[in-house]
C-alpha cells in the first residue's frame, strides 16, 4: 500500500535533483557565454567598430529584473516543472537541493 507513493516521492526526488543540476549547468554557462559577449562588445566599442548605448540596454533590461517580475517568471518556471506531476512534493525540494550541489 505504501510502495506506490514512495515510488513516487523517490522519482519526485530523483527528477527534481537532475532537473536542478542541469539547471545549474546550464546557467553557468549561459553566464560564461554573457560575459564573453560583454567583453566582445567591449573590444568592438573602444577599437571604433561600433557604438554601444549602454543607457538604452539597461533601459530595457531593468524591467526584468524588478522582484514583481522576478517572483513571477519563478512561479511560472515551477507550474511548468510541476504540471501533471503526482509527484511534485518530492520534486521541488529536489529541485531545490540540485540546484544546489551543481
Amino acid at each position: 500500500m505504501v510502495a506506490p507513493y514512495a515510488e513516487q516521492l523517490g522519482f519526485g526526488l530523483v527528477a527534481g535533483f537532475a532537473v536542478g543540476y542541469a539547471l545549474k549547468k546550464v546557467g553557468k554557462l549561459l553566464a560564461v557565454a554573457l560575459g564573453l559577449l560583454f567583453v566582445t562588445l567591449q573590444v568592438l566599442a573602444s577599437m571604433g567598430f561600433l557604438t554601444v548605448h549602454w543607457g538604452e540596454v539597461q533601459a530595457r533590461v531593468d524591467p526584468w529584473f524588478e522582484a514583481d517580475s522576478l517572483e513571477s517568471v519563478w512561479h511560472s518556471v515551477l507550474a511548468i516543472l510541476t504540471h501533471n506531476l503526482t509527484f511534485a512534493g518530492a520534486f521541488v525540494p529536489g529541485l531545490v537541493v540540485g540546484l544546489r550541489r551543481g
